[in-house]
């Protein structure tokens, strides 16, 4: 007898996998170009499947699982010097974060897209007004772990200062 085919777990198996792997990218400072665009192709592909598995109801954390996935997309773009891809995937983060009322780490980094993205465009201006916005998202991230974390990677926004 044939095993039945699960898709819906395939999509959150490959959101996952393909989540974990751009990480891998995202984390690796020589990459070549190919490894370039597998970490874009990789990030699409998680986004694309956690779509699927939120449109199937299943998932009780479905807005931050796509937030999280448009957040990754926009840094693998901002890391890839696109910034009018980053900005996009940045502003969807953030009217995600905000329909649905985010708050805590990922409305902190929602800000750090776009101000990451702004910064890459040579937008300083905005580079600093979501500078701001995120440092004080930042400042009211309860764990400690998570707001070290954080303000160690909105460090590396271009045009940071304390």
């Amino acid at each position: 007898m044939a095993e039945e085919f699960d898709a819906l777990a395939a999509h959150k198996k490959f959101a996952v996998g393909c989540f974990n792997g751009t990480w891998d990218l995202v984390d690796k400072k020589d990459r070549t170009q190919e490894e370039l665009d597998k970490m874009i192709h990789q990030a699409h592909a998680s986004r694309f499947h956690w779509g699927e598995v939120v449109a199937a109801g299943t998932e009780n954390t479905g807005p931050v699982n796509i937030e999280r996935g448009e957040w990754q997309v926009s840094m693998v773009y901002a890391i890839s010097n696109m910034p009018e891809s980053a900005l996009y995937h940045a502003k969807r983060c953030l009217d995600i974060c905000q329909a649905n009322d985010i708050k805590g780490f990922d409305i902190a980094f929602a800000y750090e897209a776009m101000a990451r993205s702004h910064a890459i465009a040579g937008d300083d201006g905005n580079a600093q007004k979501y500078i701001a916005l995120a440092k004080e998202s930042g400042n009211a991230i309860e764990d400690k772990g998570d707001r070290d974390y954080f303000f160690s990677q909105l460090e590396t926004v271009s045009g940071y200062s304390e």
